[in-house]
């Protein structure tokens, strides 16, 4: 079992910026591809970006190519998110994601999420 608590999501002004933080609990951190993934009003969840075990994969979503930054430090057990350049169309929930499997994108286990809104 893996236990995720997200942090960082707030208001911010379009072209702003924010940095998200998901602290991991139980199983090795460091065997876990992990990831975050976003939900907006009406829509279905979709996945941002993606990090491999030792951080050498990664991937994004093209609408956030460019702006956000996937990073983690497996000696704190913790992936950040920072976002730049934000756009309303960034306003969503933020979901950390564990154990997410590179070729589907399904993951094993999800933070509670934290909410993101980026104004006009």
């Amino acid at each position: 079992q893996v236990h995720l608590v997200e942090s960082g999501g707030g208001l911010v002004q379009a072209g702003g910026s924010l940095r998200l933080s998901c602290a991991a609990s139980g199983r090795s951190f460091s065997s876990l591809v992990m990831g975050w993934f976003r939900q907006a009003p009406g829509k279905e969840r979709e996945i941002v970006a993606t990090i491999s075990r030792s951080g050498s994969w990664i991937s994004y979503a093209d609408s956030v190519k460019g702006r956000f930054t996937i990073s983690r430090d497996n000696a704190e057990n913790t992936v950040y998110l920072q976002m730049n350049s934000l756009k309303p169309e960034d306003t969503a929930v933020y979901y950390c994601a564990a154990g997410i499997n590179w070729g589907t994108g399904v993951a094993d286990y999800w933070g509670q999420g934290t909410q993101v809104t980026v104004s006009s």
